[in-house]
């Protein structure tokens, strides 16, 4: 099966009664003024990532994935390389951030421990906490390759754990997949709680063999996604569905927090990619230096007709997308991953955020 960006999404047809007047209920991260990290005695030389499509740099498989298709890639590194991007994702910005180099994809990790100094990338695209429409690893396995690396092969030593970040995203192939398989509305409630729970036991698995700082992004706002936004002429969002997204970040805020007391520490932090991107789509170009997008739902890459997306080609190799000139002046780069300048506009809101890692 082709991995697409559809995995991703989730159908406009489900939540037309449940979860209302959630949304927006993730209290947003305060800002707080920069300071300079050389001050503090903990740098992070290692980063560690978990996940989906929105971290993932380069697991899945070149036969299956469109990430590896053309035109993926064309702003960075210049040809595919498995990022669901025209360039680098989230995990690129958030090493920036740390000062280490993008790490290594877990599938080339054979090529010699020396690759491995800036840590590992496990993501995975389509994948989730639980088993989605992708066969291959969820969290709980790409949790068990890094427990592999770290007891069997003995590749990062206690002190290497301690200088580390570890990335995690879910950003919905969960609920796309129970929309695909049960096609009902009924039991989203206690489906949400279950995905939520199940990653809080991923999230203090990670802390448990000895990683310092868990950073774990809050869900996007599926409804303005462009699959969601199509419907509208990509004016506008589909509240229903971002009624869902507020219920999974208020249950993950509360199990957060509750991480945090147990362990005593600061060591789990919340990247709220909702209000991220919600506060990206509104900007209107008024702040000095912020990224400002004419019409942040409509994506740059898209297929001509249904059936077809990025990437697509037909039975005789002829191209079935379009593709905008200029994927800067764009949020969305596919029906449901940012463009590299769509990262970009979103980690320069979550500067401030990101400082916490260098709190105790």
């Amino acid at each position: 099966m082709e991995i697409t960006q559809t995995l991703l999404l989730l159908p406009t047809l489900f939540l037309f009664f449940l979860l209302s007047g959630q949304q927006g209920l993730l209290v947003s991260a305060a800002h707080r003024h920069h300071t300079p990290r050389h001050l503090f005695d903990w740098q992070p030389t290692k980063l560690f990532v978990f996940g989906d499509s929105y971290s993932d740099t380069g697991n899945n498989r070149k036969s299956e994935a469109s990430s590896w298709k053309y035109p993926y890639g064309i702003t960075f590194p210049g040809k595919p390389s498995g990022r669901f991007s025209d360039g680098r994702v989230l995990t690129d910005f958030l090493a920036k951030f740390i000062g280490v180099k993008s790490p290594l994809p877990y599938r080339f990790r054979k090529i010699g421990v020396q690759h491995l100094k800036y840590g590992v990338n496990f993501a995975h695209g389509g994948t989730g906490v639980f088993k989605t429409l992708v066969l291959d690893p969820n969290m709980t396995t790409q949790i068990d390759f890094f427990q592999n690396l770290i007891k069997n092969d003995s590749v990062f030593t206690p002190k290497d754990l301690h200088f580390s970040v570890a990335l995690v995203t879910v950003s919905g192939n969960d609920y796309a997949t129970y929309v695909a398989t049960n096609g009902s509305v009924q039991g989203w409630q206690p489906f949400i709680t279950s995905v939520v729970n199940q990653l809080t036991v991923n999230l203090k698995r990670i802390y448990d063999l000895g990683v310092n700082k868990i950073v774990v992004i809050a869900l996007e706002p599926l409804g303005c996604l462009p699959q969601s936004t199509a419907e509208f002429s990509f004016q506008k969002c589909n509240g229903t569905e971002n009624a869902l997204v507020g219920f999974h970040n208020l249950l993950l805020q509360q199990a957060v927090a509750k991480l945090n007391n147990e362990t005593n520490s600061s060591s789990f932090l919340i990247l709220d990619l909702y209000t991220s991107f919600t506060s990206v789509f509104k900007n209107k170009g008024d702040l000095a230096g912020s990224i400002k997008f004419e019409n942040p739902l409509r994506p740059c890459c898209v297929g001509v007709s249904s059936g077809y997306y990025c990437g697509s080609l037909d039975a005789n190799g002829a191209k079935k997308y379009t593709i905008c000139q200029n994927p800067k002046s764009t949020f969305f780069w596919d029906n449901s991953h940012p463009t590299q300048q769509g990262w970009r506009a979103v980690y320069s809101t979550l500067r401030s955020t990101l400082e916490e890692l260098y709190t105790n």
